[in-house]
């Protein structure tokens, strides 16, 4: 395995992974933006398509909806199977509309795994803001070897909902195109029969530097593929975080994007700090949604209390998802907040491995030390009045949704 931060090291590795397939390429993504680097990746899909090689993309209904622009002609040009999950009726609302599809995975061949946070969307680019100043903060995994078996089970099961969803003509889990004839067919233009022309390559960056890999042939790694649910896995994440916590014994380290956990995570972090493991979490610095952030502003002073460090990442939007804990480590899709932990189809993948670890911990390090605030309780009483007022009120309405769901005993 190899750790990847952000899309700079991310897509162009991605992108030579698709490039060399042979058999297979299986892609799952919440966001496929129509940016450059999301039409980098779907040049280099609609290129394996056209030598033979089977690829299979699933995108969410709600993160991209109907790819469109330079992206849908790409992916229209070229014999591949394009599905979405949950189609978004607009003229009827339910509340399985909310269990999306989170997750972050691309399969080469059956036999590489890229895992993450990280959307095919460009570092720099946003799809409400636009362009943005600085790049975002992201981590995903590369992965062979047996591990990679159990992402195939998982990422089959999604892509056979979706196949049988699209067969009976009704939406389930997901489904196909209505009528995917027809949208390639408009997508390639007026001439059909014509693919667009293969993207450049943009020259390769100073951050472009591939990883060394972590756990040379030999050397035994454990690892597990993690997934959650709305069926058999519904707490397989969140409870693989509390194993981890609770038989911490010197540090935890946690990045996350969206951070609003329930009674027993932030109890577990509690009593972590209480036996003296050093906790610290690195949060959302940025405004980059209103109601989770001022959700997580809300629990500030608990987690001060209970001897928690908190640390907000300043330089742009932080969109990592990972977790160490002394020699355990995951990196995946999931956030610690209810949509990650109770409704969204999530993936993570867990380490225990010393050199790993150590490896993610420095990337981590390196990024507190570029661009980590510690919040102190100075920050906290500092606060005006309507910070105040509402970072509670977010709270309160993050807990009726979490009690609308009927889960908010067990959250």
């Amino acid at each position: 395995m190899r750790l990847l931060q952000s899309g700079a090291e991310f897509f162009p590795l991605l992108e030579q992974a698709i490039d060399a397939a042979v058999t297979s390429v299986w892609i799952e993504t919440y966001i496929f933006n129509d940016d450059a680097s999301g039409q980098r990746i779907a040049s280099a899909l609609a290129s394996a398509a056209r030598r033979g090689v089977e690829v299979r993309v699933v995108v969410d209904g709600y993160g991209t909806g109907e790819p469109r622009g330079r992206i849908a002609q790409l992916l229209a040009s070229a014999p591949l199977d394009l599905r979405v999950f949950r189609p978004l009726a607009r003229w009827r609302f339910n509340w399985q509309a909310l269990r999306r599809l989170h997750r972050k995975l691309a399969l080469i061949d059956s036999t590489t795994l890229f895992a993450g946070g990280i959307n095919l969307i460009d570092d720099h680019q946003d799809p409400a803001r636009g362009r943005l100043d600085s790049p975002r903060l992201d981590f995903a995994i590369e992965v062979r070897g047996p591990l990679v078996e159990q992402a195939l089970i998982a990422m089959r099961h999604v892509w056979r909902r979706a196949t049988l969803a699209g067969g009976a003509g009704a939406w389930s889990d997901a489904g196909v195109w209505p009528d995917a004839g027809a949208w390639r067919d408009a997508c390639a233009g007026p001439d059909a029969a014509t693919a667009p022309a293969p993207l450049p390559v943009p020259a390769a960056r100073a951050t472009d530097r591939p990883q060394a890999w972590l756990g040379a042939p030999g050397r035994l790694v454990s690892a597990a593929f993690v997934e959650r649910d709305n069926w058999r896995h519904r707490k397989a994440i969140e409870r693989a975080y509390l194993r981890a916590i609770g038989a911490a014994r010197h540090d935890v380290l946690i990045a996350c994007a969206y951070f609003f956990p329930g009674a027993r995570f932030r109890r577990a972090l509690a009593e972590a700090a209480a036996r003296g493991v050093r906790v610290r979490l690195l949060l959302q610095g940025q405004i980059e949604y209103r109601l989770p952030h001022f959700g997580t502003l809300s629990l500030h002073e608990e987690l001060l209390r209970a001897g928690v460090e908190i640390i907000e990442y300043q330089p742009g939007f932080l969109h990592a998802k990972l977790a160490l804990a002394d020699q355990w480590l995951t990196v995946g899709s999931s956030n610690i907040d209810p949509f990650s932990l109770l409704l969204a189809r999530e993936a993570n993948v867990i380490v225990h491995d010393a050199q790993t670890a150590a490896a993610l911990r420095a990337r981590v390090e390196q990024a507190i030390a570029e661009g980590g605030v510690p919040v102190g309780w100075s920050h906290i009483v500092a606060r005006p009045w309507w910070v105040r007022l509402t970072a509670h009120g977010a709270a309160l309405i993050l807990r009726i949704g979490v009690a609308v769901s009927g889960r908010g005993l067990r959250y």
